[in-house]
């Protein structure tokens, strides 16, 4: 690893998992521009190879996971469409490096997830709640409409209709019933954080080769026909089939083994 964490010093990374803060404790846990380009330049040493973490936790700092957009921010804004445009400018960027990312995405949903927040829950992979997570669009209220892709992502894990009801209603909504309606991917009864860490663990201690093949493939399934995937499925994994991990994951599970991922 040749990228140093001090330069960002709200990241941090242990047992493989980069750890990336989306909102600091006070101000409503409203997204933070300097968590936000934190962010961004740990996720570019990732992607550059820089940086050797095999997971991706997004948590908040206070009691909420993302309450949204700093309101108050736009209002004092001499030129507000200027600056909300360099805000989104600069969301958007991290929302495209998570989903370049090829390890695992964790959110850890606690608390209040709205607006920017939602939106980047709704980018990972894995988005943990529990009984006192609340969603809300909020965009309307505020008289604006998504950002950080919440109107692309949220259609193809609810469906249109419930997206468009959510996101025009701007009611809040409970994390089991988001859970329910597969907004969410897990429900937790104890502490989010905690559940999210842990899964966060686990998946960096998994077949990361597989882990990226897996996302190249579905984020590719969006523009592929059904033939030009199976190709491209069969491509992968035949490819797989002698990577390090392919070989311990196939050799483990014959000799009736827990595979060890990661060796090379």
């Amino acid at each position: 690893m040749t990228f140093d964490l001090s330069a960002t010093p709200l990241v941090t990374l242990e047992e493989g998992v980069l750890t990336l803060p989306i909102s600091l404790d006070g101000k409503g846990n409203a997204l933070d521009s300097d968590a936000v380009d934190q962010m961004g330049t740990a996720l570019a040493a990732l992607l550059a190879g820089d940086l050797e973490a095999r997971a991706v936790l997004l948590i908040g700092l206070g009691k909420n996971f993302c309450a949204g957009g700093n309101v108050a921010g736009f209002a004092s804004a001499d030129d507000r469409s200027a600056h909300v445009r360099e805000l989104a400018d600069r969301l958007h960027a991290v929302i495209r490096q998570l989903d370049e990312v090829p390890v695992p995405v964790v959110a850890a949903v606690a608390g209040w997830a709205a607006g920017a927040g939602l939106s980047l829950a709704l980018t990972a992979d894995f988005s943990v709640a529990g009984p006192d997570t609340r969603l809300l669009a909020a965009y309307p209220g505020i008289g604006l409409s998504p950002d950080g892709g919440m109107s692309w992502n949220l259609p193809r894990a609810i469906g249109q209709n419930a997206a468009r009801a959510f996101i025009l209603g701007n009611e809040p909504m409970t994390g089991e019933r988001g859970y329910a309606l597969g907004m969410l991917s897990t429900f937790v009864e104890g502490d989010v954080r905690e559940a999210a860490r842990d899964l966060a663990v686990r998946l960096a201690s998994g077949p990361g080769e597989s882990y990226a093949a897996v996302k190249a493939l579905l984020r590719a399934s969006a523009e592929s026909s059904l033939s030009d995937h199976l190709d491209a499925e069969r491509d992968s994994i035949s490819r797989l089939a002698t990577s390090p991990d392919g070989i311990e994951g196939v050799d483990a599970f014959v000799a009736k083994r827990a595979p060890e991922f990661g060796r090379d």
